[in-house]
């Protein structure tokens, strides 16, 4: 079997795994750009994010309760997480704080990131696996049907070789003289055809 051979581009492998990195700074230069337009120590704009972010996490407690579904629940957190980061980027003034919370919202991401990679290739790994043992398994069952094929084929052949050794014998002992069916009969060899006896 001729397996189509993919080369995946190097953006295409790495760009998962930046993925986090790039999530939590693109949330901090979008909060530090609102903070520039007037979210510095606003009352409102922490309001919001605060409220944004407690409806998120409620979302993601609700859809864990109801659906148990753990990539919306991841998600929610995930929402819920990125506006609490984003309202305190903006309120806070100077940048350590935001750093500090950029910090350690990437080792999170990457923390929970971590154990979907892995779980994702234990299963991609297990399909590879059973893939291959199919494969092996059919090709297997390949070799042993050509094997028995050709073994019918060759018994065929000998048989038909056998078969036609066997009758040009008979015709050859037949024509020489002093030959007799019917010894060849009570011996307990197979009869004749009659045009044998009649020659």
């Amino acid at each position: 079997m001729n397996e189509p051979i993919v080369a995946r581009h190097w953006l295409a492998i790495a760009a998962p795994k930046a993925a986090p990195a790039i999530a939590t700074t693109t949330v901090l230069a979008l909060a530090r750009i609102w903070n520039a337009n007037g979210a510095e120590h606003s009352v409102g704009g922490a309001v919001l994010m605060g409220a944004l972010s407690l409806g998120a996490a409620a979302a993601g407690v609700a859809a864990g309760n109801n659906t148990g579904d753990s990539v919306l629940v991841g998600t929610a957190f995930a929402a819920s997480g990125a506006l609490a980061f984003a309202g305190v980027a903006g309120y806070a003034d100077g940048m350590p704080l935001p750093l500090l919370l950029w910090s350690l919202a990437t080792t999170g991401a990457y923390a929970l990131a971590a154990r979907y990679w892995r779980t994702d290739r234990r299963e991609t790994v297990a399909h590879e696996r059973d893939i291959a043992d199919r494969r092996e398994e059919r090709a297997h069952i390949e070799r042993i049907e050509t094997l028995r094929a050709t073994t019918q084929v060759e018994v065929a052949r000998t048989g038909a070789a056998y078969a036609e050794q066997l009758a040009a014998a008979l015709v050859t002992r037949a024509a020489l003289p002093g030959f007799d069916a019917a010894v060849l009969e009570r011996a307990g060899l197979p009869e004749l055809p009659a045009r044998h006896r009649d020659t």
